[in-house]
């Protein structure tokens, strides 16, 4: 049987070491987006980020929150904003040696959601 890729990644311990990079080092310091997290509470978003990618990377339904719409309502978040993050989730899976090839299978996920996130 193929290996999830939340398997390949390292499970949970790997996720959260990679939503703390693409937060830390990628996310916060990005003029274009880190102002939608200047009122947020980052240890809560890492820990529902954490288990929401574990979940979209095939590991186990641990998230709880609010829907993508929901959580994104009023927020008016443009494409370019979308877009940014998707390369920073991008960059930091790389960061930790994840492949092109799951990278981009973990990023098809997230572009599913687009629709749900943009212009709420």
């Amino acid at each position: 049987m193929e290996q999830t890729l939340y398997e390949k990644v390292g499970g949970e311990e790997a996720v959260a070491k990679v939503v703390d990079y693409f937060y830390s080092e990628l996310v916060l310091k990005d003029d274009t987006v880190s102002h939608f997290f200047e009122h947020t509470d980052m240890e809560k978003q890492r820990r529902h980020q954490t288990k929401f990618i574990s979940f979209a990377l095939g590991g186990p339904n641990q998230y709880s929150g609010k829907s993508m719409a929901k959580a994104h309502e009023g927020m008016n978040l443009q494409p370019a904003h979308f877009d940014a993050i998707a390369k920073h989730l991008h960059d930091a899976l790389a960061h930790f040696g994840v492949s092109e090839a799951d990278i981009d299978k973990a990023l098809s996920k997230v572009a599913s959601l687009r629709e749900d996130i943009i212009y709420k």
